[in-house]
């Protein structure tokens, strides 16, 4: 039995004590462990995109740090979805001491084939459009489609999380699908770097080039990794000088435009002018909704209302990874509390996450708001006036104030007139209750919040 596979013992039992019986029997115990050609690598595998999402998320980096401490060779712990019959456990899904592990004979090693590396959750079916990324979307499905291809390389850019390794994951799946016998290599750059360095240091590196300028397509992710790196770029660029003389697909992709990458050198960039350069722009209000409901339509079971929905897709503007993150994160604590998902669920569970990308709103701002929508001065507001037109506004603002800003009570109180920190509690609750009774008032607060938050 390997090194990995006996520290893959040692690692289960820990996460059994420590995450409880019922976490881990939910979440953890489907884990299992496949067996891989590369011996830096770590690759444990999940029967649904959901569980992986979820476990990639909350216990990434210590399966990661806990792998390392056992087995000093492992750089990194990769955690992917397969299917029970796609491949074959290293070990099975009970937990087997290390004595018993050690005597026990291991199983046959799965060979992964040549695109093995590609996450089958990233395919071009699950990849949603619209204009902010439509021309990097086909210009993907043009370099994927079988025969000569139509330009090499394709160069794709965009901020962190936007949806390029997506795409480069599913030129692979698709062109693997079109052409069976192609080989297909998908690495990041600083994977590259790593291999490079680690063939030099073991005078090794003609089966290095060999391996990746045999590739059919080549895809290099995060390419601004290596930015500063002069072996590893004098390696890069002779790489995909090989590639494209020979008529191969290359695909790279990087956080920014191919001129704006500092510490590239020129005759790399100069080499992405030959082939198509796309960009990924911030998903739009209605693609960010999309991908909310086409995310839970595939987790069985899980119900999230149209508020919440509403609520992610509006205030988790800069990044898809992000937006989904948010959503596995709130059906996966709903499932473990067996709660039903509501606004306040959500903002209790996501508070952190929601008020990072909030715009900060200020009380200022929310007067005058109030007072432009109800035809107001904004001095009313702070006015000793107490009829109806004017106090009405009045509790919807120190409502508004008290959900979109930080401050405290007392501080609410003093803006508006010098009043009561308890004025302000009343107001609050008012509005709570009027929102479940009242449709004009709830319709205002919904509509108010919308306008001073984007």
């Amino acid at each position: 039995m390997s090194d990995v596979a006996r520290a893959w013992g040692r690692v289960r039992a820990g996460l059994r004590e420590s995450a409880g019986t019922r976490l881990f029997e939910q979440w953890l115990k489907p884990l299992t462990l496949i067996e891989t050609d590369e011996p830096d690598t770590v690759r444990l595998a999940l029967p649904s995109a959901f569980m992986t999402n979820w476990v990639r998320n909350n216990y990434g980096e210590r399966l990661t740090h806990e792998f390392r401490a056992l087995v000093p060779g492992v750089q990194r712990v990769v955690i992917e979805t397969v299917s029970a019959a796609a491949a074959l456990p290293v070990m099975s899904a009970d937990i087997v001491p290390i004595e018993q592990a050690k005597a026990a004979p291991a199983p046959a090693p799965v060979r992964p084939a040549p695109s093995a590396g590609l996450d089958p959750r990233f395919s071009f079916s699950r990849f949603l459009v619209d204009a902010s990324n439509r021309v990097a979307f086909n210009a993907a499905r043009a370099l994927a489609a079988p025969g000569a291809p139509r330009f090499s390389p394709l160069f794709i850019h965009g901020a962190t999380g936007m949806g390029k390794t997506h795409l480069m994951h599913a030129i692979g799946a698709a062109f693997a699908e079109a052409v069976p016998n192609a080989t297909i290599i998908y690495m990041p750059a600083e994977r590259f770097m790593f291999e490079f360095v680690q063939a030099m240091r073991a005078r090794d590196t003609f089966a290095f080039k060999t391996r990746l300028r045999s590739a059919d397509l080549l895809m290099i992710d995060d390419l601004q990794f290596i930015a500063g790196k002069d072996a590893t770029q004098e390696e890069f660029f002779h790489t995909i000088n090989e590639v494209m003389a020979a008529g191969k697909r290359l695909v790279v992709a990087a956080d920014r435009c191919p001129q704006a990458l500092d510490g590239i050198e020129a005759r790399i960039i100069t080499r992405f002018s030959g082939g198509f350069v796309a960009d990924i722009k911030a998903p739009e209000l209605p693609l960010r909704r999309a991908i909310l409901e086409a995310r839970l339509a595939e987790m069985p079971g899980a119900a999230v209302p149209e508020d919440v929905l509403a609520l992610l897709a509006q205030r988790l503007s800069g990044s898809i990874r992000e937006l989904e993150g948010a959503l596995n994160r709130l059906v996966a604590y709903a499932q473990l509390t067996e709660a039903a998902i509501d606004m306040d669920f959500a903002l209790a569970t996501l508070g952190d996450v929601l008020r990072g990308a909030q715009r900060r709103v200020t009380i200022d701002e929310i007067q005058k708001a109030v007072s432009t929508y109800f035809d107001l001065k904004p001095v009313d507001l702070v006015s000793a006036r107490r009829a109806r037109a004017v106090a009405r506004p009045r509790q919807i603002a120190m409502y508004l104030a008290k959900r979109l800003t930080t401050r405290s009570l007392p501080e609410i109180g003093r803006k508006f007139g010098g009043r009561d920190h308890s004025t302000v509690i009343h107001a609050v609750r008012r509005i709570e209750e009027l929102r479940s009774e009242d449709s004009e008032v709830d319709t205002a607060v919904r509509r108010l919040i919308t306008d001073l938050e984007n």
